[in-house]
């Protein structure tokens, strides 16, 4: 994508940041490591969860909006069959992840990083598609009321909620997604929020990556 990114494009990079360097560590994962199987573990949890929002979130509130501003149905149907095919890899990863913390062996964890791989062409075959077929063509519906409306019930469920987000969005971007980040919510709210209520983030995932 070029330009300004939107909301949506920032947990995008997000997604594509934590697929990526998840294969990268259990690529490098050392033999016996329980301790580092349970990060991982952790981590993947919070992108699924991250992730299984957004998605559900497009299938029950964003496709329907779009079909009555005369989005084609058949590509909307795409986005929900290709959501289905990306739960499904995402739980083969998950499924591989646990056996690795029931096991921390290496070959363990080079079938989990093999199953990474082959989610992460879904997953990223699946966002360009939305970037390039529906959100370049939703530009015009930035000033639109009943767009701005629908977007809250995109949110996540609380604050706490949302706050944790925020800090999984922030963490590992970077410079253009920062800023545009900090175009859509404005900067000391994202600091605040961050700040004071994504404990779980900054506690559990957070270290994963340092």
């Amino acid at each position: 994508m070029t330009g300004t990114l939107s909301m949506n494009g920032i947990i995008h990079a997000a997604v594509r940041r934590d697929v990526a360097r998840t294969e990268t560590a259990l690529q490098g994962f050392r033999d016996g490591d329980g301790e580092r199987a349970r990060q991982l573990q952790t981590a993947w949890r919070n992108l699924v969860r991250e992730l299984t929002h957004h998605h559900e979130a497009e299938d029950e509130h964003m496709w329907p909006f779009l079909q009555t501003r005369g989005f084609d149905p058949a590509l909307l149907e795409q986005m929900e069959a290709e959501h289905v095919a990306m739960k499904a890899a995402l739980a083969a990863v998950s499924a591989r992840i646990d056996s690795l913390v029931a096991a921390p062996t290496a070959a363990n964890a080079a079938a989990a990083a093999d199953e990474t791989s082959r989610a992460e062409v879904v997953i990223n075959d699946h966002l360009a598609h939305e970037e390039g077929d529906v959100e370049a063509l939703m530009g015009d519906l930035e000033e639109d009321e009943e767009f701005k409306e629908l977007t809250k019930r995109l949110r996540p469920a609380s604050i706490v909620d949302a706050a944790n987000a925020l800090a999984w969005m922030q963490d590992g971007a970077g410079e253009r997604e920062r800023t545009a980040l900090r175009a859509t919510i404005p900067g000391p709210v994202v600091t605040l929020l961050t700040a004071l209520l994504a404990r779980r983030y900054k506690r559990e995932v957070a270290p994963v990556w340092r």
